[in-house]
């Protein structure tokens, strides 16, 4: 972790920002050992990307984790024991976390459908550690009310009995309808984030806005909410430079996270990223989830019916297939788009040319490439990254 000492004068946004990287940076997850050890019985639930109702944990008292892999500060040795060298390095990296003992904070982990890879991750997990608790938790592919809402519901219940036992109580429907409400918050602080990038990319570079994001990982809700609204008003009191960047939107990256450096890298070559996929798991639901009815249907009705799209979620009807992408270009008067899809990500690589055949009969520029979380060569990227914001710029001027 870093430790360099901040000037006092240094402007607020930056002591931010300063922060959030260290969090960031901490594969011991000390702020979760904090929180845990400033009262007794508490406990932490960790969970893979994309999404899981993280208002059940919430609602149990119990802080929810988000563990995004290893990044590019580990060397995964044990990891590479269970998985083969031709899938995502996200499950190894996450097993190298586990078997040394980086995560013994955690009480139990979740593991969402976001592919193959991780549902049979679930299963090594519950052999290497079958002390803690595990679930591998299914979402519905069927979007209507009485099917897939109703599984849906029975799948949460399930989440909510375990967490239940494991706190020695139940979790009732009240504190199920407060941790809604603290999450409606923390969303609404969200997209207000992602608004004034959009407006004012300049002032809330991407790579500040990813850290943000990746500080509520291991943050109470409550306390990340408060975080990215000093944010905001910090940003807006820092004037920085604006320049003639390519706005484009990044799509791809929704499970193995891209390294800061590649985010960095995308910037420096003159992109401006006013939308991406990065964590899905807080603007998953995309809009507020009423907080005084039955928590459990109101969760699956706006799983169902108002939720992102992403390659890990079944589009139950093929002609919706890149419509939330073409949301995301207008909505954020985007110029192109960038697709950055972590290397053997089935999900992102299948459904790639299938977005890339929408953008192209909607006349939208795009280019793509590959990473890894531990990508190291940033120059080929920047390189590619570069040529395509100059060619949206030469082309928008002919």
């Amino acid at each position: 972790m870093s430790t360099t000492p901040m000037s006092p004068h240094t402007p607020e946004v930056l002591q931010i920002v300063k922060h959030c990287e260290a969090l960031f940076e901490d594969l011991r997850f000390d702020a979760v050992r904090a929180w845990k050890a400033a009262a007794p019985g508490r406990k932490a639930i960790g969970y893979m990307p994309v999404y899981v109702p993280r208002e059940i944990i919430h609602a149990a008292g119990m802080l929810p984790v988000g563990i995004l892999g290893g990044g590019d500060q580990i060397e995964v040795i044990q990891g590479d024991a269970y998985y083969q060298s031709y899938i995502c390095r996200i499950p190894r990296s996450t097993l190298e976390l586990g078997l040394t003992g980086r995560l013994d904070c955690l009480d139990g982990m979740l593991f969402p459908s976001i592919c193959d890879v991780i549902r049979n991750l679930s299963g090594v997990w519950q052999i290497l550690f079958p002390e803690k608790y595990a679930r591998y938790v299914d979402v519905p592919q069927n979007y209507d009310d009485e099917v897939g809402g109703r599984f849906w519901m029975q799948e949460m219940q399930h989440i909510r009995d375990d967490l239940g036992r494991l706190r020695g109580s139940p979790v009732t429907d009240a504190e199920l309808n407060t941790s809604i409400a603290a999450y409606n918050d923390n969303g609404r602080a969200l997209r207000e984030l992602y608004a004034y990038r959009s407006a004012k990319p300049w002032q809330a570079p991407t790579s500040e806005v990813y850290l943000l994001q990746r500080a509520g990982m291991v943050l109470p809700v409550e306390e990340h909410t408060a975080l990215v609204r000093r944010y905001l008003a910090a940003a807006e009191a820092f004037p920085r430079p604006k320049r003639d960047n390519a706005r484009v939107v990044l799509n791809g990256s929704f499970c193995e996270q891209p390294p800061l450096g590649l985010i960095k890298s995308l910037e420096m070559a003159g992109c401006y990223v006013v939308d991406d996929d990065f964590m899905l798991v807080g603007r998953w639901l995309q809009d507020e989830v009423p907080s005084d009815g039955d928590p459990l249907r109101e969760l699956a009705r706006a799983f169902l019916h108002r939720s992102a799209s992403t390659a890990a979620k079944y589009d139950a009807r093929r002609e919706d297939k890149g419509v939330f992408l073409l949301r995301q270009v207008k909505t954020r008067a985007a110029e192109g788009v960038i697709f950055a899809a972590p290397s053997f990500c089935d999900p992102a690589l299948l459904e790639r040319p299938m977005l890339q055949d929408v953008l192209a009969k909607h006349g939208i520029p795009q280019t793509a490439f590959k990473y890894a979380e531990n990508t190291g060569q940033m120059a080929p990227i920047r390189e590619q990254a570069g040529t395509f914001a100059d060619s949206i710029k030469l082309w928008s001027a002919a």
